[in-house]
């Protein structure tokens, strides 16, 4: 999930239009959806979220350089607004009509599969056999796009690791100096125990829970939990979801303490869907935050020319891996994940789509998105690059930490999997139901969603 945040200088009602080079925008009520068969026009949709620009002043740029080079061709960029959950079912439901379906979508990985099976995305494997750059991705990420079919459906963007920011400063002041690293945790509490005690006013941490923030809140949030104790989602060797885990439980408990002991965002807060946009513009910026665990994506939102650009965010904030529960081995967590380009099998101008991701894919178009987002790259050429290499203090730490991460379970039924744990998450957070009860209940949507035949208990 992934989760960048990003919107374009224009009204929520506009795409950008972009014929031979020069950008118009156009009210989006005008075009009556995405799809049309008149003229050559090629449709990008794309996730408008925040106050961020780096997406939107990325397909600018990609599309004056694509319309400049076909100036037959009428490029128009259509940003969704919404925030994660709701962008899934916008993009869904625009792909479910040729009358609206765009010709190239963002699509995150993890939701990739369920729109296959949905029939909303075609395969794309006789183009990328012909494109000499599919040669340098890294194989990993290949299979991210990857479904049960064995075809491939979309083009990886990037892939992302996940942490502990943390003020350096806060943490300093409440007991704790640079550098910090906790091993377990209960470190991680008592350190924000310490935040909460002696510095009235900061939040100590913030851990996604609840629906507002949907992916965000299954993966930042709770799966950042459950990889670090012994317990899994789905067991890969028998093929079947896992129920009955205790450290399912044991990650609600976590969530539960947090927001119990007021270590956590205020309740309206946590229940925003702006969360991650208050998060990195506002009180990490603002010293109103101690500890968040959040992707390597967000030191984007304060980079030179960024809505919330904050010159000295990386001498203030520093990073720590997520610990395990106890300590166990390797003794750290982190999960990626990542999005796409693909498309839509109604798309209308499918050759033109692909034209245009081999534009936007280019070596320096790349380069440039990874060290503007602050991405880790799934790309050899890329990762070689000094330019890339140096383009960031954090690059080097979220790089490192792919080698030790863990993928959610991209199958068709996760995404209603990943709404049934952030039901869970919401239900301790609020104090409705306990760890346990919420567990439970979490256990019987699964078998609602699988069926019991495509569930086991834990071992």
């Amino acid at each position: 999930m992934a989760d960048w945040i990003t919107r374009p200088d224009h009204t929520r009602r506009d795409v950008l239009r972009l014929v031979g080079g020069a950008a118009v925008a156009v009210p989006f009520a005008a075009l009556a959806g995405c799809s049309s068969n008149s003229g050559k026009t090629l449709r990008v949709s794309y996730q408008q979220f925040g106050s961020g620009k780096i997406m939107s002043n990325y397909l600018t740029k990609v599309a004056a350089q694509f319309s400049k080079a076909h100036p037959d061709i009428t490029v128009e960029l259509v940003p969704l607004v919404a925030a994660e959950n709701d962008y899934f079912t916008k993009n869904e439901l625009m792909m479910s009509s040729s009358r609206t379906a765009c010709d190239l979508v963002y699509e995150d990985t993890f939701i990739l599969k369920s729109d296959v099976a949905a029939g909303y995305l075609q395969p794309i494997d006789h183009l990328l056999d012909k494109w000499p750059m599919w040669d340098q991705f890294y194989p990993i990420t290949q299979t991210a796009v990857q479904a049960e079919d064995g075809k491939h459906y979309g083009v990886p963007i990037f892939t992302d690791t996940r942490a502990i920011w943390h003020n350096k400063d806060l943490l300093a002041k409440a007991g704790f100096p640079a550098p910090w690293q906790p091993r377990t945790w209960d470190d991680i509490l008592t350190a924000a125990r310490a935040v909460k005690k002696k510095l009235p006013g900061v939040v100590p941490i913030n851990i996604y829970a609840g629906k507002a923030s949907g992916e965000k809140t299954s993966m930042q949030g709770f799966e950042m939990l459950l990889y670090g104790t012994r317990s899994k989602l789905y067991d890969e060797k028998h093929k079947k979801w896992v129920l009955g885990s205790k450290g399912f439980i044991d990650s609600l408990q976590m969530i539960k303490t947090i927001f119990d002991e007021k270590l956590g965002p205020p309740i309206a807060n946590a229940l925003d869907p702006n969360l991650s946009e208050t998060v990195s513009s506002d009180w990490f910026p603002h010293g109103k935050l101690a500890m968040a665990v959040d992707g390597c994506w967000i030191g984007g939102a304060w980079g030179e020319g960024a809505a919330a650009a904050w010159p000295e965010a990386h001498k203030v904030l520093k990073l720590a891996k997520m610990p395990t529960q106890h300590g166990e081995a390797p003794g750290l967590v982190t999960l990626s994940g990542g999005f796409s380009w693909a498309m839509p099998a109604k798309a209308s101008q499918p050759d033109l789509a692909w034209q245009f991701v081999e534009q936007m894919m280019g070596t320096q178009n790349m380069t440039d998105f990874a060290i503007a987002d602050n991405q880790i790259s799934v790309r050899r050429d890329i990762a070689a690059q000094p330019r890339y290499q140096n383009s960031s203090p954090t690059v080097g730490f979220f790089t490192e930490l792919v080698k030790n991460t863990t993928y959610r379970p991209a199958l068709a039924p996760y995404p209603q999997i990943s709404n049934a744990i952030q039901v869970a998450t919401e239900s301790v957070m609020i104090g409705s139901k306990s760890p346990q009860a919420a567990a439970k209940s979490y256990d019987a949507a699964v078998i609602d969603i699988v069926g019991k035949s495509e569930t086991m208990k834990e071992a």
